[in-house]
């Protein structure tokens, strides 16, 4: 593996996911907060401060091992995620659903505002392929955290929503997934369920849907 290139992926994308996971994480406490759960905020959560969400092993040490043990063929990572107490919120059910929808919301956000930025420089004449790439990466890395986040199943992003919307009964079923919530994700993960049935199909409509919405920047400065 060439060093060289491992350190340009690395800077390419050092910043896009550092602002794909700190902009996630502060938009589950600000809305978290507005609806009445002020927990993350008092912990000082509610930032965009990237040391304040950085996991050591899971935003450093994880990615960095399975990038070199995949020659970059997989990569998983995650950010500490923002303590959240729902029985704090005004409307516990219903509220969980938004508090939920920001981290993801926040990606896709940015994933668009990336485009933009892409679509700005190539039109502007900016040929440098770092910044070019930088702002591909940024597209491609909270795609990726937007869809793989709404995965339905408990402690993902999706899997709180799905538990929001369900009726009591089977709501309570599916939250009883959650202490094993992360191996199971992570072993249909392994076993490519993930990629082939949830990550491939939304990730193509995500892209379909961005390009309609940055149709506008493309006929500007196409």
């Amino acid at each position: 593996m060439d060093l060289a290139q491992i350190i340009q992926t690395v800077a390419i994308y050092a910043l896009p996911v550092l602002f794909a996971i700190t902009v996630h994480e502060a938009a589950h406490g600000y809305v978290a907060r507005h609806f009445g759960d002020n927990t993350a905020y008092v912990l000082g959560r509610v930032t965009l401060n990237p040391i304040k969400h950085i996991d050591p092993v899971g935003t450093i040490l994880m990615p960095l091992l399975l990038y070199f043990a995949t020659s970059g063929a997989f990569l998983f990572g995650y950010a500490k995620p923002v303590p959240v107490r729902f029985g704090n919120l005004r409307n516990p059910k219903r509220d969980m659903v938004w508090v939920a929808l920001a981290g993801p919301g926040a990606n896709f956000i940015q994933a668009f505002l990336w485009g933009a930025l892409f679509l700005l420089l190539r039109g502007t004449g900016v040929t440098e392929p770092f910044f070019l790439k930088m702002a591909q990466g940024g597209v491609l890395v909270n795609v990726v955290m937007f869809v793989f986040n709404l995965f339905p199943l408990p402690p993902l992003d999706g899997g709180r929503i799905l538990v929001g919307l369900l009726p009591y009964r089977q709501a309570e079923l599916v939250s009883r997934v959650e202490p094993w919530g992360f191996f199971i994700v992570m072993a249909l993960v392994l076993a490519g369920v993930v990629s082939t049935l949830w990550l491939r199909p939304l990730m193509a409509l995500s892209y379909g849907l961005l390009d309609i919405l940055l149709t506008p920047f493309a006929l500007i400065f196409g």
